[in-house]
């Protein structure tokens, strides 16, 4: 008896069909739909166990079209399969993880402000594609997933935000009785994303719950999900829900959307997300790197007898003057000034009585020191003299130069101009926290910067510093306080995209008049790669207000726009035709 318990669970754990695969060969085989290929809008689930030989499976994954990602999955031999084309397919480093409908247990509703749908609209589709775009997953075809919004075999299901009607989050369902009259009558789970720019908690963990409660009221037996074994977040999710590891093994194709899954890296290195993104594009074209200094970003690129030195998206293009002129935001200011662009009123904190005075005018203020990056030693909104002071104090800790500007009412808008033309543009908009009723300020934060993290390669996040909790106790409230549910705190006041900010693109939005001054700007300073930042109180009208300029900015924050590209196409402009 004992001996037949264990082979029970074992059964329980792994699902028949993937402990006794000569299933397949007698009645159950029978049972299932032959080689049965199911289109999901990224790419195609194949499921092997359908197919009654390996090469048969192996020439379906070699029919994957261009810029789609299959999977193969319950393979039943899957060396055989590779070994039929090793030059072509790689073994998937993902786990599968499996939850026996039956075990689950249900919770309390989580503290929520969204709610969970099938996708509704073409609309829907679309939006559901940025979430995908800002998790860098393959995106899902929209007409396809619009005419499948109610399919009993695909289930697309969205979050949506009550309060804007944003979609923040999606996954897919798939019903394996549906497909292929399942015997085991079982389910999947893939592509879960939520957007890392929400600072709602709890969205990932609703949206499996949602499909689970859906395949329990189908009276299907289980959920499978395939997670990439080093997503150790999702994976501590799912086991949390009470899935269990199986033995299943997926299948790809290589091609350029898998290829970080089955080639070594080219070089080990420590670079962030923006010189990686530079590099990437410089590989796919040809274009040779070396790594001069991966700490600070610095890297070379050759092509056609042509070397140029980068960090990140500044090059040898710039020159060392202009430089100098963004690194000074006195400097930029004075000559953006000439130039007739607008630009705010601003001090030199050098004199404590001005300084009031100037206070005293505005009524609402920015520090910040003359130079520095990545908004740090900025304080935002200050409004007595004595956070002014102070704030003046934390800024020369990073310039013994600091300046004091109107703190403007408008949208905070980042544009990319790159070879004097607006290649991309983006509101960034301050971190806040969504109360919960149950979790502290600080358990808030830390649970938000996770994600930030996880999506940006560990280069956003919001600081547990003094300035976060001066803006907190402007609110009257501390890290330990609990938010009351629903309540939406702001944490900062600056939109960096390090300290936590998000950003949204809104290039096609840009009035003509706001392309036309960053243009200008761009070459007051004679800068053929900037970041400029302006406030404005409309995107589709005239007036703005430019802040600063940015020598080196991001590229990677406006993907899907195609920053690396342009920005390729101007150091190596005949390097155009290496693309693939």
């Amino acid at each position: 008896m004992a001996n037949d318990k264990k082979i029970h669970r074992l059964e329980r754990q792994t699902g028949p069909s993937l402990q006794n695969w000569k299933s397949l060969e007698g009645s159950k085989a029978q049972e299932l739909k032959p080689n049965v290929v199911l289109e999901c809008g990224w790419g195609r689930l194949i499921f092997g166990h359908t197919f009654s030989s390996g090469q048969a499976l192996a020439d379906v994954l070699l029919k994957e079209k261009s810029g789609f990602r299959d999977i193969a999955l319950y393979i039943r031999d899957p060396h055989v399969v590779l070994s039929l084309a090793p030059h072509k397919f790689f073994l998937d480093p993902s786990h599968t993880y499996r939850l026996w409908l039956d075990q689950y247990r249900p919770s309390l509703p989580p503290a929520q402000g969204f709610i969970i749908r099938r996708i509704q609209t073409q609309a829907d589709a679309e939006a559901v594609n940025s979430v995908y775009a800002r998790c860098s997953m393959v995106p899902v075809d929209p007409n396809f997933a619009y005419k499948k919004r109610n399919s009993r075999t695909l289930v697309y299901l969205a979050v949506e935000d009550i309060e804007n009607q944003q979609i923040i989050g999606a996954t897919l369902g798939v019903d394996h009785r549906m497909a292929f009259d399942d015997p085991e009558n079982g389910s999947s789970l893939w592509a879960l994303a939520v957007d890392p720019q929400v600072g709602r908690p709890g969205i990932g963990e609703a949206l499996v719950r949602f499909l689970i409660e859906h395949f329990i009221a189908r009276g299907r037996a289980f959920l499978d999900v395939s997670v990439m074994h080093s997503n150790s977040q999702a994976i501590a999710l799912y086991e949390k829900l009470g899935f269990q590891r199986v033995p299943v093994f997926c299948l790809k194709k290589k091609n350029p959307i898998n290829e970080p899954l089955f080639m070594a890296p080219q070089m080990k290195t420590d670079l962030n997300p923006y010189a990686e993104i530079i590099l990437n594009e410089a590989r796919r074209r040809g274009i040779n790197v070396e790594i001069l200094d991966e700490v600070g970003g610095f890297f070379s690129l050759s092509f056609g007898g042509r070397t140029i030195w980068c960090r990140e998206s500044l090059s040898e293009l710039t020159s060392a003057v202009t430089m100098s002129l963004c690194d000074d935001k006195g400097a930029t200011r004075r000559i953006l000034k000439k130039a007739n662009l607008q630009v705010p009123d601003q001090l030199i904190a050098d004199d404590a009585d001005q300084c009031e005075e100037f206070l005293n005018k505005y009524q609402s203020i920015v520090v910040k020191p003359a130079r520095g990056e990545q908004g740090v030693g900025i304080a935002v909104d200050i409004r007595d003299a004595g956070e002014m002071h102070q704030a003046i104090k934390r800024a020369k800790a990073f310039c013994p130069k600091v300046l004091l500007e109107p703190y403007l009412p408008g949208q905070d808008l980042r544009v990319i101009v790159i070879d004097y033309q607006v290649v991309a543009a983006a509101i960034r908009v301050p971190p806040e926290i969504i109360g919960t009723g149950r979790h502290t300020i600080a358990q808030l934060i830390k649970t938000q910067n996770r994600r930030k993290m996880a999506a940006t390669g560990g280069e956003s996040k919001i600081p547990l510093d003094a300035e976060t909790k001066r803006i907190i106790k402007q609110n009257g409230l501390s890290l330990e306080s609990v938010l009351p549910r629903e309540q939406h705190l702001l944490v900062r006041k600056t939109a960096n995209l390090h300290t936590g900010g998000t950003i949204h693109d809104v290039t096609a939005e840009l009035h003509s008049n706001l392309v036309e001054a960053c243009v200008l700007a761009a070459k007051a300073l004679k800068i053929p790669v900037v970041g400029l930042d302006l406030l404005v109180p409309d995107l589709r009208g005239e007036e703005y207000v430019i802040i600063e300029a940015n020598e080196r900015p991001g590229l990677a924050n406006h993907e899907p726009q195609p920053t690396a590209e342009r920005f390729i196409d101007l150091l190596f402009p005949h390097s155009g035709d290496k693309k693939t």
